[in-house]
Formats: structure tokens, sequence, C-alpha cells
């Protein structure tokens, strides 16, 4: 399929894809995870992909493909801009993760179809995102203790969490992006963010694509 260049065109992969994505939970625990991440600066980017031990969350394997944007800055669209450097990244991992953390969206997205739920659409790779600020809906404030949790609604409807990783620091905001629903996906994050605030998976990503991105050419 060829990959969309306008916010038209990319609307409607959205609307078509939205369908496919599955809030039901895979049989399988996971065994690696991956982190996703991209660093910008100005049109050059870098995608990274991290993958950990779920058990020990040590690194085990990781990519970083440096590249240029091809897709314009359009709110509810950055997947577009995100994506195609991201699959380059996870095309070259020698394992294949269980599942897929991304620094973003999933269903808590206008169209319900953000960065997570395109990814694991895409691959068919369990996916969840965890995000540091909410793009839509409202909440009620989690308690202060790490493992709070409040919905995060729109139109009535529940599309994520707001997640208290660590006593007393700001939450993450949790969604589902496909094959995970979102009590683990909040169970997820809580296991990997055992220290800080964000998970150990997105921490790792986000260190790769900024070295990736700072590095002399």
């Amino acid at each position: 399929m060829r990959w969309p260049t306008t916010p038209a065109e990319a609307i409607a992969v959205q609307e078509k894809l939205r369908s496919i994505v599955d809030d039901t939970d895979v049989d399988r625990a996971p065994r690696l995870v991956a982190g996703l991440d991209v660093a910008y600066d100005g049109d050059r980017l870098a995608a990274a992909v991290v993958v950990l031990d779920w058990e020990t969350l040590a690194e085990v394997d990781r990519a970083v493909v440096l590249g240029e944007t091809t897709f314009p800055y359009v709110p509810g669209l950055f997947a577009f801009r995100e994506i195609p450097g991201l699959l380059e990244a996870l095309g070259q991992l020698q394992t294949t993760p269980d599942l897929l953390v991304c620094d973003g969206q999933g269903l808590a997205h206008p169209r319900r179809f953000g960065l997570a739920c395109h990814l694991g659409v895409l691959t068919g790779v369990p996916a969840i995102g965890a995000a540091k600020t909410a793009f839509v809906g409202t909440h009620e404030e989690p308690g202060s203790a790490r493992g709070s949790v409040a919905d995060l609604i729109v139109d009535n409807q529940v599309v994520g969490a707001v997640v208290r990783t660590q006593d007393g620091v700001k939450p993450v905001y949790v969604s589902i992006g496909h094959r995970v629903s979102l009590a683990t996906a909040v169970q997820q994050v809580l296991h990997l963010a055992p220290r800080y605030r964000l998970p150990e998976t997105t921490r790792a990503a986000d260190r790769l694509c900024r070295q990736a991105l700072s590095a002399p050419e």
C-alpha cells in the first residue's frame, strides 16, 4: 500500500484500519518488550527501538534508523511521520518483541487510532501507548500513590487510563494499541516503570534516538 502523503489520505487510512484494533489480551505473557521513540532535528529524525527482557528489564537488542520526515506535522497524524522509520528499525532487530510500548497514544486519539494502534495493526504485535501528556479526554486526578489510576474519558467512553507510576510524580497516560486490554496495559506500564515515571522501554529508546541524532555525521 502506498504511504499517504496528504492529511486527507492519512485520515482515510486511520478510518479504514481502526476497526481492526483488538482490545483483548493475547494468551501469552511477554518475554521481550520493545520501546519505540523518535527524535527530531528539523526535518532529520532518528527512529529507535530498544528491546528489554520482561523480567529483568535488561537490554537484549536495539536498532536505530536515521532519515528525514516525509509527512507534514499535523496533530492527530503524527504516526505518519514516525511509522516508516520505526518499521525499518523493527526490521533490523535480531529478536522478535512480544510487546511494543510506544511513546504516544493508542485509542486515546481523536479517531481512536493513534501511533500504538497503527503500529500494532501493521505488525500484528501487541502494542500499548504510554504518553507523557494527554491528547484528548478529561479525567479526575488519580491518587498520589504509585499504582493509582483514573479513567481517561472522551464522549462518555473510557479511552485510556491516567496512571501514577511513582509516588507523587506526574501521571502517565496509558491507552491500548492492539491485542491488549486496558487493564493489562496499565499493569504492564507499572511493571516497566519500577523506579522512574516513564517505562524503562521508553527511557531506553529515548536515549538511543537522541544519541543517534546528535552523533557526528
